[in-house]
């Protein structure tokens, strides 16, 4: 059994990355996916910057909750032996202009998107997590510990 340190530590290897599936819930109450470009904020929770004219966004301001899942299987021969993370919580905005530094700093295009009336920064605040770090490697995590500098 994998030490839950290990766990963590993987976790947010994953949560680095610079791209994920965002799933909302849609006006008939169905999943809905899409894909977004993330960043991490100074505390590793995914930072979104989003259209207000994207199905996502729509679907956000009507309920909030939304989860995000981080895939880590890029290049294996057999992905479903590969880290994956899914993160489950709400979407909130972030008007820290840190943040914002934060998120063009990884995607150089955004800094244009960002001048646009129509794109906000948001920030996943999770309240739950599910690591596949590989074959038979699951666990869920503490939302708490996962984003915690004591562990």
């Amino acid at each position: 059994m994998a030490d839950p340190r290990d766990n963590l530590t993987d976790a947010r290897v994953l949560l680095r990355l610079d791209r994920a599936a965002l799933g909302t819930i849609d006006p008939s109450g169905a999943p809905y996916v899409s894909l977004v470009l993330a960043a991490a904020d100074a505390a590793c929770k995914p930072l979104l910057l989003l259209s207000d004219l994207a199905e996502h966004s729509k679907n956000l301001r009507r309920d909030a909750r939304a989860s995000l899942l981080f895939d880590g299987t890029a290049g294996l021969d057999q992905p479903l032996t590969g880290p994956r993370l899914t993160l489950m919580g709400r979407v909130a905005p972030a008007p820290d202009p840190a943040d914002l530094a934060r998120y063009v700093a990884q995607h150089n295009d955004a800094a244009g998107w960002a001048q646009m009336s129509d794109f906000r920064l948001y920030r996943l605040e999770p309240e739950g997590a599910h690591l596949v770090a590989g074959f038979g490697r699951i666990a869920w995590l503490d939302a708490i510990a996962l984003f915690s500098r004591d562990n």
